[in-house]
């Protein structure tokens, strides 16, 4: 793979573990960075440690279901993308979920060029989060500069940048 050509990153999230291997292999022919875990507690720990662009979760696992770690994923990491891949599915957990922030929610069995298409259009998503997340930050520093002294931009910079580690 060139050095140009960028990898979305991905985290799959699911107990069972021949489903989530199947997955990562069919995902990794088509270039995906895939990082697999098999409950909620070592996908958080794994979101800490890599820049995840999407994650795809299950609903049911022991431990932690999918729902919990949906909200600990997004409060933590602002600009990750999130999908529920389950088979346990429904109205109201799909209503839940997209309250909760996933970016969509897809029921077993799964069509793999749907979910594929969902995964681009996810990770598309990201990238304009983000883009437009730094051009209102860059306006911010821009503004900064022109009627402040230097202290006060740099507190004023200190602060944008602790805004940003949330």
């Amino acid at each position: 793979m060139s050095d140009e050509k960028k990898t979305i990153k991905l985290m799959l999230v699911d107990d069972e573990e021949d489903f989530l291997n199947s997955l990562a292999k069919r995902l990794g022919k088509r270039d995906f960075d895939i990082t697999t875990a098999t409950e909620g507690k070592s996908a958080i720990k794994l979101a800490k440690k890599g820049k995840f662009d999407v994650a795809i979760l299950d609903m049911k696992m022991p431990g932690m279901d999918g729902m919990e770690l949906l909200q600990i994923l997004k409060k933590k990491h602002k600009f990750l993308e999130i999908i529920i891949l389950t088979g346990y599915g429904g109205i109201d957990s799909a209503v839940e979920a997209t309250k909760l922030g996933a970016y969509s929610y897809l029921e077993k069995p799964y069509d793999f060029e749907k979910l594929l298409e969902v995964l681009k259009n996810a990770y598309e998503t990201r990238l304009r989060k983000k883009f437009e997340h730094d051009k209102k930050r860059m306006e911010e520093i821009e503004m900064l500069s022109m009627g402040t002294s230097p202290m006060g931009i740099l507190r004023s910079l200190m602060h944008l940048d602790d805004d940003d580690r949330k």
